[in-house]
């Protein structure tokens, strides 16, 4: 990630964040699927899970869709899973990811 101005982790709960100058798009070719990361992206991280994830957007088709959860369920199945808070879901191969 390029622009940084903060990190931060609240271990007692769990919650992240990152302060970007400028909001960024990302295209994650292998999965044809573009990104958009806002300013300010937070979320509650647990084993193998983001939750209340904001500041994500994934677009499909032709509208964006914010992100809400990501997990990663049994590690030896390489599969990660995108959720938004409507529960409607998208799973690919992590490697997509690496």
């Amino acid at each position: 990630m390029t622009d940084v101005t903060e990190v931060g982790h609240n271990t007692a709960i769990g919650f992240v964040w990152v302060r970007r100058k400028t909001k960024s798009q990302h295209l994650f070719s292998e999965i044809g699927r573009k990104v958009s990361y806002y300013v300010e992206v937070t979320a509650f991280v647990e084993e193998g899970r983001m939750r209340n994830l904001t500041g994500v957007k994934s677009k499909e088709l032709l509208i964006w869709v914010g992100i809400s959860d990501i997990f990663v369920g049994d590690h030896n199945n390489g599969k990660i899973t995108f959720g938004t808070s409507s529960g409607l879901s998208r799973t690919f191969p992590v490697s997509a990811f690496q």
